[in-house]
């Protein structure tokens, strides 16, 4: 088992921002208690509010996949349609 990391940050749209910090905190929370999350932390970049810091660590790649199945489903893939990503994935077969 090979454990997978993911960093880099993402870039909210000024009309998305309000609805994508409203879920943020429900997000994390869903995250962390999914099966095989070891680290899962966003961080608002100090100077500019629609950047954040995204890292996750996840025991293996099912349990990544599956954390992105999720998402895709959830309130927070609703809300962060236009968001921009900017990841580097670690660990992916």
């Amino acid at each position: 088992m090979k454990k997978i990391v993911l960093k880099g940050y993402i870039t909210i749209p000024a009309q998305d921002l309000k609805a994508v910090q409203l879920e943020l905190t429900t997000h994390i929370k869903l995250t962390k208690s999914e099966s095989g999350c070891v680290v899962f932390d966003i961080t608002q970049d100090q100077s500019d509010k629609h950047k954040y810091s995204v890292y996750e660590e996840f025991i293996n790649q099912e349990s990544f996949l599956l954390h992105q199945q999720r998402v895709k489903n959830s309130a927070w893939g609703k809300v962060t349609t236009n968001v921009e990503r900017h990841y580097k994935i670690d660990g992916l077969d």
